[in-house]
């Protein structure tokens, strides 16, 4: 058989680990992920607070104390990246980040409670159903940038950090729901009953990022000898970035 045609008969090569010159741009991208998610969250922390008080919202506001803690999640990665050293840091930004999971959990499900038993009714805002419509629109592409980059790094800390700006995403389209029946149809109950849901995904995903587990481990996800399809990567269950290095999930 001729020689040129063995290559098409053998195992696909392993892709290599990223080399410096691609690790280096990586983390610059993260730093610009991380930088544009905290300009937009500072922008929509003040929208939606004021919004929300003018329109004795609770839903509005709690919208603007999760950009708030958006806001120290993002910041946590950027001092992370700042570093010589991104990965001596990450457990600490890891911390941070899971901290914020677990506040923003925890002001949700009081604010929804206060709300199922009648703590007020809020009026009409057309601010924040522009807000949350744009929000809805705008996070899930800085999450997926953020979280593509951080897979292919090997960076839990930014994959956690990506999923903080997926929950965004999530509290925007209960925001947007909740705004938009509660000024059509009167249904005041349905935001909060959503924003449990969100709370409950916060915790896990709180969890998740105290462990480390929000994606492989650097030293054992950049491992040059790994093939496709090999789950010793130090993974959690389910985490689909247990790809070959440089061919990182979507």
């Amino acid at each position: 058989m001729s020689a040129e045609f063995l290559p098409l008969l053998t195992s696909p090569p392993v892709t290599a680990s990223p080399s410096a010159a691609r690790r280096a741009l990586l983390a610059r991208r993260i730093r610009l992920f991380v930088a544009a998610t905290i300009t937009y969250n500072v922008i929509e922390a003040v929208v939606a607070l004021t919004a929300g008080t003018q329109a004795s919202s609770s839903a509005l506001i709690g919208f603007g104390l999760d950009s708030v803690i958006e806001v120290t999640s993002a910041l946590a990665v950027a001092w992370q990246f700042a570093g010589r050293d991104p990965e001596a840091r990450e457990r600490v930004a890891l911390r941070v980040i899971a901290v914020s999971f677990f506040v923003l959990a925890a002001f949700v499900t009081v604010d929804a409670v206060r709300s199922l038993l009648g703590s007020g009714e809020a009026e009409h805002s057309t601010v924040g159903l522009v807000l949350a419509a744009l929000s809805l629109a705008i996070m899930p592409v800085l999450s997926y940038a953020q979280r593509r980059a951080g897979r292919e790094l090997g960076s839990a800390s930014a994959v956690a950090d990506s999923k903080q700006t997926l929950l965004c995403t999530y509290l925007s389209a209960v925001l947007l729901v909740g705004l938009a029946l509660n000024s059509f149809f009167g249904w005041s109950w349905a935001d909060p009953i959503a924003a449990l849901v969100i709370a409950a995904v916060a915790v896990k995903e709180g969890r998740e990022a105290w462990r480390g587990d929000s994606c492989c481990s650097p030293a054992a996800a950049l491992r040059p000898d790994r093939a496709a399809g090999d789950d010793d990567c130090g993974c959690s269950p389910g985490c689909d970035c247990c790809a070959v290095p440089g061919k990182a999930a979507s």
